[in-house]
């Protein structure tokens, strides 16, 4: 079972992490592999864990160089998308190359964050929001990125792991209701982030 939270011992020192950064890289794409999946036209679940959450701490203090200072901030903006056992957490990426566009869709996409969803074993599990920012803005635009939890219940998470039936991710937001069905390879990579 991975660590549910990043200690600042298991951070690299810049000069060790700067000599395996270009392996460690290709490992984490081996693992995010299995940890995304696409819904509809635009959104894109990428599933948080201990490694991704890792990665991202060590790739914010290389580019940026903060040191120690830094790494506080890191701590406290990634430490909460880590799963704690009972829950899936997505980071929610709504993906649209020209901006144009992208604000028209954008302006269209207000509370999506509160519309997300995973169905399994014939049951909804809604995502909960991060609150450290509201993601929808007063005039009903959305942020393209949104931090979503879903809390599962221990008979959830049987059927989760269970091979029965699928498992499908969605929006049920009247601008983008969306879905798709989990692929068995992301399932099983899921799967251990429950308890």
């Amino acid at each position: 079972m991975s660590p549910r939270k990043i200690d600042a011992s298991a951070i690299l020192p810049l000069a060790e992490y700067s000599k395996v950064r270009t392996e460690r890289r290709r490992e984490i794409a081996e693992i995010k592999k299995h940890r995304r999946l696409e819904v509809g036209p635009f959104a894109t679940f990428y599933f948080e864990c201990y490694a991704t959450m890792l990665h991202q701490v060590h790739e914010m203090l290389f580019i940026e160089k903060g040191g120690a200072e830094q790494l506080v901030d890191e701590l406290r903006a990634y430490n909460p998308l880590i799963p704690q056992g009972g829950e899936l957490v997505a980071t929610v990426m709504f993906e649209i190359d020209d901006p144009l566009r992208r604000a028209r869709v954008l302006a269209t996409l207000g509370g999506v964050e509160h519309q997300a969803f995973i169905r399994v074993g014939g049951e909804i599990v809604r995502g909960v929001a991060e609150d450290d920012q509201e993601r929808s803005r007063e005039d009903g635009k959305a942020s393209s990125v949104q931090f979503l939890r879903f809390p599962f219940s221990a008979p959830q998470i049987a059927a989760f792991r269970s091979d029965a039936g699928d498992v499908v991710v969605g929006f049920d937001h009247p601008n983008y209701g969306h879905m798709a069905v989990m692929p068995a390879a992301v399932r099983r990579a899921l799967a251990g982030d429950f308890a």
